[in-house]
């Protein structure tokens, strides 16, 4: 059993699982469950790296792409071989996932073969070639990501503003003229945002809590009723932290 007692990385796990990937292959399915429940973490965050974006157990198809992926290098790892099975086991779920963006891309219907998850040379043109086209193939699955994420987030908030009464497209008309006058719309929807009283009265009563803003910020109370659709947009974008519309008003401060 020394081989329990492996020099540890900073995650806490064994750098070298050589011995016990052999027992897996062996056919001991007690030592692949905890294997894969050990390094659980390693999987998930080399799946977020490798995706560019936080990924949740459960819920994020590469998830299980890169837990199939760590499965699939426990069997096909050559226990022979001077090198270390953690940085396999990062090359094969990197490939696949790679697969999968690719496919999603529509890139490419092209898989790679498991002779290819060999360490390949630095100088090899043909490693610098599949680095290049792996590197687009990401670039095009995480654009295709973030435009499907933007698209939910406009949904998710255009409902929202329909239970105050506002629409996403009269926003425009509504959103004060002048920088200075954004600037302070957008401050007083970052204190309500950050008031528990606040933010209540705003979700109960689909109004702004006009008599508590008028005792903190320098603005008349006939301001703040004419700009209260654009406060009340910016204000729900912070609540429900609405990523990439967040963006856009950090932009504009």
């Amino acid at each position: 059993m020394g081989f329990l007692f492996q020099k540890k990385t900073s995650e806490g796990q064994s750098d070298d699982c050589t011995a016990l990937v052999l027992e897996v292959q062996k056919g001991n399915g007690m030592v692949r469950d905890r294997l894969i429940r050990s390094y659980t973490p390693f999987i998930l965050k080399t799946v977020s790296k490798t995706s560019g974006r936080y990924v949740r157990m459960g819920e994020d198809d590469e998830v299980s792409i890169g837990l199939m992926a760590f499965n699939e290098a426990m069997d096909c790892f050559d226990t022979t071989k001077n090198i270390s099975f953690i940085s396999f086991a990062e090359t094969v779920i990197k490939r696949r996932l790679i697969d999968y963006f690719r496919k999603e891309s529509t890139v490419s219907k092209r898989t790679v073969p498991i002779s290819s998850f060999e360490p390949e040379d630095d100088n090899n043109n043909e490693s610098t070639y599949y680095y290049l086209e792996s590197k687009q193939s990401v670039e095009e699955y995480q654009a295709k990501s973030v435009a499907a994420d933007r698209k939910e987030e406009i949904i998710i908030f255009t409902k929202k503003l329909a239970e105050f009464g506002i629409s996403f497209q009269e926003l425009v008309q509504v959103s004060p003229k002048h920088e200075d006058a954004r600037i302070r719309a957008m401050e007083v929807a970052g204190i309500i945002a950050k008031n528990t009283e606040m933010t209540g009265h705003l979700l109960h009563k689909r109004e702004l809590p006009l008599k508590q803003l008028e005792k903190i910020v320098n603005i008349s109370r006939k301001t703040l009723e004419r700009q209260r659709k654009y406060i009340i947009a910016i204000t729900l974008i912070l609540i429900l932290d609405l990523e990439y519309l967040r963006e856009y008003i950090a932009k504009a401060l």
